[in-house]
C-alpha cells in the first residue's frame, strides 16, 4: 500500500478545532489509525503518524499566521517539520509567495501533498532534513517540534544563526527554550487526553531573536 492510499484508508478529513479554514487528513476516534499501537503500525512498516494529528504548537501558530498574513505575504517561507502541512497550508493561504514543506517522514510528505490538494493550496514538499541547511527563506515556522532534546538542541543551534524572522508554536514542551524568545500571542487549543494531559492545553506563539540561541 503506498502512503496515500494508506493515509485515505485510516484519516478522515476534518478541520482542526482552532484552524476550520483548512481541513487534513487526521486520525480520529472512528477511523482505524486512531487505535493502532506504534508496534503494530512499525509490524506494516508505517512510522509514528505525527502527521494524523493537528498538535497544538501547530495550531496556534497557523491560528497567528491567518490572523497576520502580513508576515508571510509574498515571501518565501519554510515550514520545517510540517508534519500535517498545518502551518505551510496557512503560510500560502495567507498569501506567500513560496512555501517549502519540510519533513522527514515520507509519510508525512504524503499527507501535506493530499491536504494541500483538499484545500486547492500550492505548496513544494520535501523530504530532506533542512537542519543546518543555509537559509533561502524570508521566514522560517516551526510548530511544535521541541518534544525531544536532540532535535531541539540541533535546531536551535542551526536557528541561532538566522536573521530572517523565526516564529515557533508551542505548549509548552519540555525543550522548548526558555530565554531568547518574545511571546507574540496566546490561545487555547482544544486537544485530546489522547494526546495531551489535559483537553485544552495552553499554547503560544514566540519569536526567536537572532543569535540567542547559540
Amino acid at each position: 500500500m503506498t502512503p496515500e492510499n494508506f493515509i485515505r484508508a485510516n484519516a478522515a478529513l476534518i478541520a482542526p478545532p482552532l484552524v476550520p479554514e483548512i481541513e487534513l487528513h487526521l486520525a480520529t476516534e472512528v477511523v482505524p489509525l486512531w487505535k493502532k499501537t506504534e508496534e503494530e503500525l512499525a509490524q506494516i512498516g508505517v512510522p509514528p503518524p505525527y502527521w494524523a494529528f493537528a498538535w497544538a504548537g501547530g495550531q496556534a501558530l497557523a491560528r497567528y499566521v491567518l490572523d497576520n498574513p502580513s508576515l508571510v505575504r509574498d515571501r518565501r517561507v519554510l515550514d520545517i517539520g510540517s508534519g500535517s502541512g498545518l502551518v505551510g497550508l496557512a503560510a500560502a493561504r495567507a498569501g506567500a509567495s513560496h512555501v517549502l514543506a519540510a519533513d522527514i517522514d515520507k509519510f508525512a510528505c504524503a499527507a501535506i501533498t493530499l491536504n494541500a490538494a483538499a484545500n486547492g493550496l500550492e505548496l513544494t514538499v520535501t523530504d530532506d532534513d533542512m537542519i543546518g541547511t543555509p537559509c533561502a527563506w524570508d521566514v522560517i515556522l516551526v510548530g511544535d517540534l521541541f518534544y525531544e532534546r536532540p532535535l531541539a538542541e540541533r535546531l536551535l543551534s542551526w536557528l541561532a544563526h538566522m536573521t530572517v524572522p523565526v516564529l515557533m508554536g508551542d505548549p509548552g514542551r519540555t525543550y522548548f527554550p526558555k530565554a531568547g524568545i518574545n511571546c507574540l500571542a496566546q490561545y487555547k487549543v482544544e486537544t485530546t487526553r489522547e494526546l495531551e494531559d489535559r483537553e485544552i492545553r495552553e499554547t503560544g506563539v514566540y519569536a526567536l531573536h537572532s543569535g540567542s540561541a547559540a
